[in-house]
């Protein structure tokens, strides 16, 4: 018995196969093998043709099923993770009304603004838990204003999930994780935020039905199996988003659990069971996969933009042509604890959400040209983002985020050495490293929603731990000393800014 798992993100879609009885995968695509296509028909715009991703998941299903070489009648569930914060419109044929508004298009930020201010901090923060910002409901409430022609034309709203779901199952519903991530659902009455929805003046028809994150959520139409290669009455069994599946793919599900990201970008994701909020918008909070009205699990997503690019550009620009990242990582080991001074801030990537939607840019300061060598530069890049990691855990501190352990993939920033015993000593927190990815996770979620696995225990039993780092203490002081002296630069830099 076997299920299948997709993670439909902006770059690519990518699929898993797991074999149940081992919890392993068997078989993993993705397609395309470049970066899918946006489209930005005016600057700070982002669109993607949701066509696209199904086409997508066409072909790496293909490519699994031929590697796999089982039974297409073996496959007992779907799940499904997506790209969070997108807009989809169809009309009552469920075709599509334009392409979809994706994650990173920033066209409804004065949507956002204007509303938390008409309704009132206080009231937007203590019921939805995050500022109305640049989010789903806010980009609906563009099209209302500036394409009431499509808007008329709808007949529901979907997150990039729901999409993939429709088109899989012929079924339009979505989930309170999902309603939540788009600003729309309401944490103090437990229900859709009606106020909010009140004043952009979003029909209440458009809502698609709800259904459980983990439950039959629709079955495999024809059409879509035949497309597929699969049979169909597959149940589609479990949706979410990128970041929650990420997590869950950790099983990250209990307070105190934080999973963590360093790939382009850096993600820092928390549980907690405190209906809380950052007053000052720095973080965001979203009901997490095994959120319920009777148990609180509350995601706490801290982003920061960035990380890995900041290594990037390093490698790039600064490292000799031949050193690859292992060198790199290797040359890191080579300085002492804080570099000798030398430090960065990996905030070159644009306005930082935790730094209050500041620029302050990327900073190297310190440098002594009798001391320090490449050696020094490169963990200086390192340290600077697992400070930056801290520093945002600080925040996540303020609403009941209190992190005992740190979850992430063996991949990006975490095959280094350097930058795991940085943020494991300074946070204090243990990092285990695993085996698995957004489909895996994915996959998972569905074995859960189809009753295949009894519990989440047994859903990660075969889980792959690769790796632990705990915090020995030994050189506590040091690492302290050099946060301390990061964080008085950070802060002379928000100053200026």
């Amino acid at each position: 018995m076997y299920l299948l798992g997709y993670d439909v993100g902006s770059s690519s879609v990518k699929a898993s196969l797991i074999d149940v009885e081992t919890g392993r995968s068997i078989a993993s695509a993705f397609h395309p093998k470049k970066e899918m296509k946006i489209d930005a028909p005016r600057p700070d715009w982002a669109e993607q043709n949701p066509e696209q991703w199904w086409a997508n998941l066409i072909l790496a299903t293909n490519d699994v099923l031929q590697s796999a070489e089982i039974d297409p009648s073996s496959i007992k569930a779907i799940g499904i993770a997506y790209q969070m914060h997108g807009l989809v419109l169809v009309d009552k044929d469920h075709k599509l009304l334009r392409s979809s508004i994706i994650w990173c298009d920033s066209r409804a930020v004065g949507h956002g603004d204007h509303a938390m201010k008409s309704i009132g901090e206080e009231k937007c923060l203590s019921h939805l838990l995050n500022s109305p910002g640049n989010f789903t409901a806010s980009k609906l409430s563009w099209v209302i204003m500036n394409e009431p022609e499509i808007y008329e034309k709808a007949y529901k709203f979907m997150l990039p999930g729901d999409y993939i779901a429709m088109k899989l199952t012929g079924e339009i519903n979505t989930t309170i994780s999902g309603l939540s991530e788009g600003i729309m659902w309401d944490f103090q009455e437990n229900s859709i935020a009606n106020f909010l929805f009140e004043y952009y003046g979003i029909h209440e028809h458009l809502i698609p039905d709800i259904v459980p994150t983990f439950s039959e959520q629709g079955r495999l139409s024809s059409d879509a199996a035949e497309e597929l290669g699969l049979v169909p009455g597959i149940q589609i069994s479990y949706r979410a988003g990128d970041q929650p599946n990420n997590a869950f793919s950790l099983n990250v599900l209990k307070p105190g659990e934080i999973a963590a990201t360093a790939g382009t970008s850096g993600v820092v994701y928390g549980v907690s069971d405190e209906v809380k909020y950052d007053p000052h918008s720095r973080v965001n909070t979203f009901a997490h996969v095994n959120h319920s009205p009777e148990l609180n699990r509350l995601g706490v997503l801290l982003c920061i933009n960035g990380t890995g690019i900041q290594y990037s550009w390093l490698k790039q620009h600064l490292a000799q042509q031949e050193m690859n990242y292992p060198a790199l990582n290797d040359l890191a080991m080579e300085a002492s604890i804080g570099s000798e001074g030398l430090l960065m801030l990996p905030f070159g990537n644009g306005a930082e959400r935790m730094l209050g939607n500041l620029n302050v840019g990327a900073t190297v300061t310190n440098i002594n040209f009798n001391i320090h060598s490449s050696a020094h530069l490169v963990r200086a890049a390192q340290e600077g983002v697992a400070f930056a990691m801290h520093y945002g855990m600080e925040i996540m501190r303020e609403i009941g985020i209190h992190p005992t352990v740190i979850r992430a993939g063996l991949a990006n920033m975490f095959l280094s050495p350097v930058f795991r015993d940085t943020l494991a000593e300074i946070s204090g927190a243990t990092i285990e490293l695993y085996d698995t990815d957004g489909s895996i996770g994915a996959a998972n979620g569905a074995g859960i929603g189809s009753g295949t696995f009894g519990s989440f225990e047994e859903a990660f039993e075969n889980l792959n731990k690769m790796m632990v780092v705990e915090p020995s203490g030994k050189n506590s002081e040091q690492y302290s000393e050099a946060f301390h002296h990061w964080k008085k630069v950070l802060e002379l830099c928000i100053k200026k800014s």
